[in-house]
Formats: C-alpha cells, sequence, structure tokens
C-alpha cells in the first residue's frame, strides 16, 4: 500500500485561489490587490487600505469620504455590547472580551434574519457588516485596555481620521502626528496576509454558509494562540525578561541552550525575511526617537544581530510591532487585540471572496488508529444493518 503525502499543518498545500494578497517571490514584497504593502503604508490612511481591500481597488476622493462617513457613524459600542465586556473577569485575556463582542454584534445585527439558511447573506450586507465591524472595534479594544486600568471609556470623535480616533479612545487625548503616523503603518502592515491560520480559519466557517460574524469570531479564537496573534506580546515579555542590551548574550545562551522558542523571529511564508519588517522598524525608529528611549533600539538591535548570527533566522513584524506599542502606551495585553482591529479587513474581505465562489472546504486525513474491534458480548441489530446496507429503504 502506498503511504500518503500527508502535509502536516497543511504546509504547501495550495487550496483555493485569491486576489487579495501574495508575497512576490521576485521582490519578497507582500501584495494587497497589487500594491507592495510598504507603499501603502507609506501613502495611504488605513481606511483607503480597508477599502482596497474589500473592493479590489483604492477609493478615489469621493469613495473615501464616503466610507469615512459610514464608519464614524458606527464608532460607539452599544450599551448591551459594553454590558456583556463588563461581565468578561478583569483577568481574563482580552482577546475574550473581543470574542464575546463580536459574538453579540453579531447576534444583534442578525436578529430576526430567520433560518440559518439565510445565515451567510448578500454582498451587499457582508460588505456593510464589514465596515460597521471594521468601524467599532477600536472602541472595543481601547475600553478593554481603560476598564482594567480602572479608567472610565472615552467616546469616539467623528472629526479624527481612524488611526487618531483610536488612540484618542484608548489614552483620552489626541496624539502627536509622529505616534499617529507609526500606529497608521502597523495597522496597514497587519491588515492582510492570504491564508494564514486565522484567515483560513474564517474562510473554512464562511465556506458552511455561517455568517460573517461566526467566521470572524472563529479567526478571534484562533488569532489568540502564541503562533500566530499572540507573538507580539510574547516579544515584550522577552525584552522585559532580557532587560537590557548587555544581558543578550547571557539571555540567548540560555534560552537556545533549553531549546526555547524565540517569538518574533522566523515565518513559514518568507525565506528572505519578513518584507514588513523595514517598514515597521522604521516606525518604531520614529517612536524611540519621539519618546527618546534609546536603550529600548540598543536592546532590540543586539537581540536581532546575536540571534540572527547565531541561527540566521530573521525577524518578523510582531518584533518590531510589540515594542513600537509599549512605545504609544498599550498595555502588552493589548497587542493581539490590535491585531484584531487591523486583521478584520483582511478577514472580511476573505470571508467574501469564499462566498463568492464557494465550495465546502473539508479536507480528508489519513486513519493511524486501531483496526476494527468489537465489544465482547454485543450483538449486532442484524435488521438495522440490513437497512443501513439498503439507503434507498431507509430513506424511504
Amino acid at each position: 500500500m502506498t503511504e500518503p503525502d500527508i502535509k502536516k499543518g497543511l504546509a504547501g498545500v495550495v487550496v483555493d485561489y485569491t486576489a487579495i494578497s501574495k508575497v512576490n517571490p521576485e521582490t519578497n514584497s507582500l501584495l494587497y490587490r497589487g500594491y507592495p504593502v510598504q507603499e501603502l503604508a507609506a501613502t495611504q490612511p488605513f481606511e483607503a487600505v480597508a477599502y482596497l481591500l474589500w473592493n479590489g481597488e483604492l477609493p478615489d476622493d469621493e469613495q473615501l469620504a464616503q466610507l469615512r462617513l459610514t464608519e464614524r457613524a458606527h464608532r460607539a459600542i452599544p450599551d448591551d455590547v459594553r454590558t456583556a465586556i463588563d461581565l468578561v473577569p478583569l483577568d481574563a485575556h482580552p482577546m475574550d472580551e473581543v470574542r464575546t463582542a463580536v459574538s453579540l454584534i453579531g447576534a444583534r445585527d442578525l436578529a430576526g434574519t430567520g433560518s440559518v439558511l439565510d445565515a451567510s447573506g448578500s454582498a451587499e450586507q457582508n460588505l456593510e457588516r464589514s465596515i460597521r465591524l471594521f468601524a467599532v472595534l477600536p472602541a472595543i479594544v481601547s475600553y478593554g485596555q481603560r476598564r482594567r486600568r480602572g479608567l472610565e471609556p472615552v467616546a469616539p470623535r467623528d472629526d479624527l481620521d481612524y488611526a487618531a480616533n483610536f488612540l484618542w479612545m484608548t489614552f483620552g487625548e489626541e496624539a502627536d502626528e509622529v505616534v499617529v503616523d507609526a500606529f497608521n503603518r502597523s495597522m496597514i502592515l497587519y491588515a492582510e496576509h492570504s491564508f494564514n491560520a486565522s484567515t483560513f480559519t474564517a474562510r473554512v466557517i464562511a465556506s458552511t454558509l455561517s455568517d460573517l460574524y461566526s467566521a470572524v469570531v472563529g479567526a478571534v479564537g484562533a488569532l489568540k494562540g502564541p503562533l500566530h496573534g499572540g507573538a507580539n506580546e510574547a516579544v515584550l515579555h522577552i525584552f522585559d525578561e532580557i532587560g537590557s542590551a548587555e544581558n543578550v548574550s547571557a539571555w540567548l545562551d540560555q534560552a537556545l541552550a533549553e531549546k526555547r522558542k524565540i517569538m518574533g523571529f522566523g515565518h513559514r511564508v518568507y525565506k528572505r525575511g519578513d518584507s514588513r519588517v523595514p517598514t515597521m522598524k522604521a516606525a518604531l525608529d520614529t517612536l524611540v526617537e519621539h519618546y527618546d528611549r534609546p536603550e529600548v533600539a540598543a536592546l532590540y538591535d543586539a537581540l536581532e544581530s546575536e540571534f540572527v548570527a547565531r541561527k540566521g533566522i530573521y525577524p518578523n513584524l510582531d518584533y518590531p510591532s510589540g515594542p513600537a506599542y509599549n512605545l504609544i502606551g498599550f498595555d502588552t495585553l493589548t497587542f493581539t487585540p490590535l491585531f484584531v482591529a487591523a486583521r478584520v479587513t483582511g478577514w472580511t474581505a476573505h470571508i467574501m471572496e469564499q462566498l463568492a465562489s464557494n465550495a465546502l472546504i473539508r479536507p480528508l486525513s489519513e486513519y493511524n488508529g486501531p483496526d476494527e474491534r468489537h465489544i465482547d458480548g454485543y450483538v449486532a441489530d442484524t435488521a438495522a444493518l440490513a437497512v443501513a446496507d439498503r439507503p434507498e429503504e431507509a430513506a424511504g
């Protein structure tokens, strides 16, 4: 018998087409709808990139203005959703708040729509739902951080762009332009990355013709894992553990001897380094200068230099984004919810793409358990077995 070719983790398996993003192997650039992400991060507000992911083209001035008008009208958390967030224990992970909030928002939105047969919705409905989630997630994430700090929520403002308003709701003051720009760039860099674990989870759920909100809830659950979205949190824990650049060599000696996984390095897709890192590192450098924190850059550079020299493995996006979010003032536990707020644009673009040309995603597995065996003393119901062997009779 020929042994099956098992692809653990679906590594190397191409399961479908997508027009949303790809990594160009010739330039090592991540492309959103054909545009290098570093160009988008340098020139576009996040709202324009969201429009691009959903619609395939960058918006003109009128289209961007209309998206902003709609987004700003849906920034506030509904009262019952805030009440539900308050029921989540303060010592639970904030991803549990996000998952709970998205689930309730979906239940509110879909109430009265009838049978589950109608759950998947039309393309127009799903675009509207995507915009509403995009609009409200910053309020959910910012409220989560503020309530854990014992602070009252800050209402959104409709005179601020997406990134500036997000920071306003989190910290209760207008951020300096350099901070807004760095944060905007990070959101764009995290917005989309092809068939990663959370996006594939969302597509699997969508392929059953479940609703968009259920698919996003599933994606949130996948992103919570430390091998995916939780990696940027882990980077800050590593920085805290090391303490300063002078301690890097000794810390790395011990970590490698213990065969620890060093989070923030390596990527299954990129073999020559994550193409998003230079853009995010440049944003981190501006924040280091803005906040006068040279010791952060020294630790960053020392760990990167030592690890690359020893293992030949390069940083991924989580490595510069963790310290950048820390400098801005976000709690470490908030980092993965920030990832959700960005990636919801990519998730929902993929959900809509899946539904536009749907096939139920149902891979096979190769069984390697015990051969068929039976319970001692069990007497089969031969009449039932006979009917089971004749499905046309069973159907009658």
